[in-house]
């Protein structure tokens, strides 16, 4: 069987500048009905993002075989040729001429408040992207458009694939249905602690109990370290201590690129998700989804001194 993952979810530009003084003296209540700012931002970076491009990044530092699935536009040239460099296969990335691909335009001020605008441009057409005939060891559903994470899934599901579903920012799209037909589709889930306080109101099930439907579900708590579920156990990982925590952007798509590349090797639950602690502490120190880089020997070396488990070599 072939070791490739199918990385289904966004590819994104996120559009980054810092307003160097303060929202709110800028935005006044009394005039909240007729509001019209406009704040100088003298710094700004271009990043790129998404779930599926973030996951990818670190699946393939790992040394895995990510293949994103995700609907770009006319504008994607460049992301497509970083991705072919780093030796990411991108046979599954649909490109519309006509779209843009999806962006997100974020204004920070001084206080680390922030004012953010996406537009999901190709996203929207995710549906159409068709992986019926893919063949893969694994998979992941991340966020992207409602239609199309479903459509995944179930092509997913009906090739035998096994997939995680990561709910992430689609949060507000699912309602108990929504959940109940997806979570009836996935192997697994993967959500941070307040998503996963949201599942378990909307669906009026633990953690645990959902659990029991499923092979695993992975609960994330940052400094904490994360939470799974399998077997009928819950099990406490350890966090990695981060170098610095710099920028939280993309660690929650670093851990499931380490959860992936565990489960692609065949590894056992809780190695799987050490690894993905680790990538989570990996990428917290530097700023941005996309510009942490280790090499796997460093990977294994701290992935040894943390948890005594060594990456295998390739």
């Amino acid at each position: 069987m072939s070791n490739d993952v199918l990385v289904c979810g966004s590819v994104a530009f996120d559009t980054i500048t810092l307003f160097e003084g303060h929202f709110k003296d800028h935005i006044l209540a009394e005039h909240i009905k007729s509001l019209s700012v406009s704040f100088f931002v003298p710094t700004m970076r271009k990043e790129y993002g998404g779930c599926a491009g973030n996951i990818a990044y670190n699946l393939r530092m790992l040394g895995g075989n990510p293949v994103p699935v995700a609907t770009v536009g006319k504008d994607a040239r460049e992301y497509l040729q970083r991705m072919r460099d780093m030796g990411i296969d991108t046979r599954a990335i649909r490109v519309l001429p006509d779209a843009f691909t999806p962006q997100c335009h974020i204004t920070t001020d001084l206080d680390g408040n922030q004012i953010a605008a996406f537009h999901p441009g190709a996203m929207m057409q995710s549906a159409e992207n068709d992986i019926s005939r893919e063949k893969a060891v694994w998979a992941i559903v991340a966020p992207d458009s409602k239609d199309g994470m479903f459509t995944h899934a179930e092509n997913l599901n009906k090739a035998g694939i096994p997939f995680i579903f990561d709910l992430g920012q689609a949060m507000p799209l699912f309602d108990k249905a929504d959940l109940e037909r997806m979570l009836g589709l996935a192997n697994v889930l993967t959500v941070n602690d307040y998503e996963a306080s949201v599942i378990e109101q909307r669906l009026e099930k633990s953690m645990a109990q959902i659990a029991g439907h499923l092979e695993a579900v992975v609960v994330t708590r940052g400094a904490e370290g994360s939470d799974l579920y399998h077997d009928g156990q819950q099990i406490s990982i350890e966090a990695v201590k981060a170098e610095a925590v710099t920028d939280p952007t993309g660690c929650g798509d670093s851990h499931r690129a380490g959860l992936l590349y565990g489960l692609s090797l065949g590894w056992g639950w809780e190695d799987c998700c050490r690894l993905g602690s680790l990538m989570g502490a990996i990428k917290i120190a530097s700023q941005g989804p996309q510009n942490h880089f280790l090499s796997r020997e460093e990977i294994s070396s701290r992935l040894m001194s943390a948890f005594g488990t060594a990456l295998p070599a390739l």
